[in-house]
């Protein structure tokens, strides 16, 4: 038998795919069925967002299906181009597929529309990060996700929720006000709505990474990064070659658990884990 038989082919990759743009929509109702209905026809699964502000998408399928979708909503006069991202993985790491209608796609209260911080991309941030340049790294993810990994010399902030980044941002220090700031997290789309509350607060120069951490893995890998970047996915972290790790999640208290800390005595899968018995000391 011919080895180029089909039964030989190795199962087709899951493309994983994230991307957002700030834009105003409209007609909301109107969308969310016949793009549920596309995603279902195709599918995919994973979560998109829809909001007179804009648009977020997570979703997972096989790449034909995947470029139908991102064709469709790319052909949407209101949407257009998409900056995307992409990774494989061996399964599909959603559940199921979801089409919400949220006030905003990341609840802030700020409208990065009218102004947007500029943006950097990976390749120039990692040139500033080979010069040494002078510059604040700030990570504005999560205390949970900083853990996993972050840039070397990173700020990092005891942030449990992203809604909370304002009131924690006012204790910076007024040095970083007078240096560039450049901002991260998982995809970029926290930062758009932290950029311009920096600058509203009197951060002089304010920078987001483009595309996050997620895009400067694919395009600069592992410099100047310490660690791997958790994802909203049953993937739960990849490290900077955008590959599953072997990281996984508590079912008991959603934090998320090192091959390390898999190995204590205190995680039992399913029921409880090392942060399960520090949550609940905190409370006693």
């Amino acid at each position: 038998m011919s080895t180029s038989d089909s039964s030989h082919k190795p199962p087709e990759k899951v493309v994983n795919i994230a991307a957002y743009k700030f834009t105003p929509l409209t007609n909301l109702v109107e969308r969310r069925e016949p793009l549920r209905s596309l995603c279902r026809e195709l599918e995919l699964k994973g979560t998109i967002l829809l909001s007179p502000e804009g648009i977020n998408v997570f979703v997972a399928g096989r790449r034909a299906a995947i470029e139908t979708l991102l064709e469709t909503l790319e052909q949407d006069a209101e949407i257009g181009p998409l900056a995307v991202k992409k990774s494989l993985s061996d399964y599909q790491p959603f559940n199921r597929m979801l089409v919400r209608l949220k006030k905003e796609i990341i609840a802030f209260g700020i409208d990065p529309g009218n102004a947007p911080s500029q943006k950097i991309s990976p390749q120039v941030l990692k040139q500033w990060l080979d010069e040494g340049r002078p510059c604040t790294l700030l990570d504005v993810r999560n205390q949970y996700e900083v853990r996993l990994g972050t840039f070397k010399s990173a700020v990092t902030l005891p942030i449990n929720h992203f809604r909370n980044f304002p009131e924690i941002a006012h204790e910076l220090s007024a040095d970083y006000k007078e240096q560039p700031v450049v901002m991260f997290c998982t995809g970029g789309i926290r930062c758009e709505k932290a950029g311009p509350f920096l600058e509203r607060e009197g951060f002089e120069e304010v920078y987001q990474l483009e595309g996050g951490i997620l895009k400067y893995f694919e395009e600069c890998g592992q410099d100047h990064f310490e660690g791997e970047c958790f994802v909203f996915d049953k993937r739960t972290a990849v490290d900077a070659s955008l590959q599953e790790t072997t990281t996984t999640l508590c079912y008991a208290c959603q934090n998320p658990l090192t091959a390390e800390e898999q190995t204590s005595p205190r995680y039992v899968p399913g029921e409880s884990c090392p942060y399960c018995y520090e949550e609940a000391a905190a409370t006693d």
